[in-house]
C-alpha cells in the first residue's frame, strides 16, 4: 500500500488531481458567493488564499514529480491545509461560540508585495462576517466541512511525505 502511494507521488496525474481538488474547492466557494448569494467573510477570504497555495504546490508536483522537487511540492502540500485546517477551526469557533461584541476584521491583511484582494477583488475581498451561519449542509456549515477536508488532506499529505524517504531494513539475528 505504502509503496503504491510513493508510486502515485511520481505521477503527474496524482499531483493534477490534488490540484483540480483545490480548483474544485475554489470554484466552490465562487459559486457559493455568485450564485448563492453568501457573502465571503475574511477568514473566508484567507482560507481560499490557502487553498490557492495547495494548487500552487500541487502544480509544483506536476512540474517534476520525479525529481526532488515533489519534496517541496509535498512541504507546500502541508503548509496550505494546515493553513487552511487553522483558518477553518478559527472560523467554527466564531460560528459555534460568537463573542458579544467583537467580529472578524472587515478587511484583509495580506503582504504588500501580494495583495490578492486588489489583483483578484472579487474573489479577496470580503463582504460577510465570519459568525455567519447562511448555509449548512448535513449540519455542517462551510468553515466545517472545510475544516474536515483540508484535515483529510493534511493527514494524506503527511503519509505521502512519510513514504518518500527508505524505511530503515530490519536485522535479521
Amino acid at each position: 500500500m505504502l509503496r503504491k502511494l510513493k508510486h502515485y507521488s511520481h505521477h503527474r496525474g496524482s499531483w493534477l488531481l490534488l490540484a483540480a481538488g483545490g480548483l474544485g474547492l475554489e470554484l466552490a466557494a465562487l459559486c457559493f458567493q455568485l450564485f448563492l448569494g453568501q457573502k465571503p467573510c475574511v477568514l473566508c477570504v484567507y482560507q481560499r488564499a490557502a487553498l490557492a497555495g495547495l494548487v500552487l504546490s500541487a502544480l509544483v508536483g506536476v512540474i517534476a514529480p520525479k525529481t526532488p522537487l515533489r519534496i517541496i511540492a509535498i512541504v507546500g502540500w502541508l503548509l496550505a491545509t494546515a493553513k487552511t485546517f487553522s483558518l477553518a477551526w478559527e472560523q467554527t469557533q466564531l460560528q459555534l461560540h460568537p463573542p458579544l461584541f467583537a467580529t472578524c476584521d472587515f478587511f484583509p491583511k495580506f503582504p504588500h508585495w501580494l495583495p490578492l484582494n486588489h489583483w483578484f477583488p472579487m474573489f479577496f475581498t470580503p463582504t460577510g462576517n465570519c459568525t455567519d451561519r447562511s448555509w449548512e449542509w448535513l449540519s455542517l456549515t462551510m468553515p466545517q466541512w472545510l475544516l474536515g477536508i483540508s484535515g483529510v488532506l493534511f493527514i494524506v499529505g503527511l503519509v505521502v511525505l512519510a513514504v518518500q524517504f527508505p524505511c530503515p531494513k530490519k536485522k535479521h539475528h
